[in-house]
């Protein structure tokens, strides 16, 4: 059983299903600058373990933090439709 209690979920799209049971997630956060007041867009990608290779490029999907799998995989992905 997977133990949830602490582990970071993040939502974001699929960019790349190329490797091997692997997925490349980008994930985009809208801040307020706190001294401009401006909102500013960062996105970051993330290495996510997906047997199978069951999503493609463009779907949406959850991943949640895990154990290390590889050298710079430590999400693994959660079902989501």
């Amino acid at each position: 059983m997977l133990m949830t209690e602490n582990k970071k979920k993040i939502s974001g799209v699929v960019v790349s299903d190329k490797m091997k049971d692997t997925i490349v997630v980008l994930v985009e956060n809208y801040f307020k600058h706190p001294k401009y007041q401006k909102f500013i867009k960062k996105s970051k990608k993330y290495k996510a373990h997906d047997e199978g290779n069951t999503k493609k490029v463009g779907d949406e999907v959850e991943i949640m933090e895990s154990k290390p799998i590889s050298k710079t995989k430590k999400f693994i992905l959660v079902n989501k439709n």
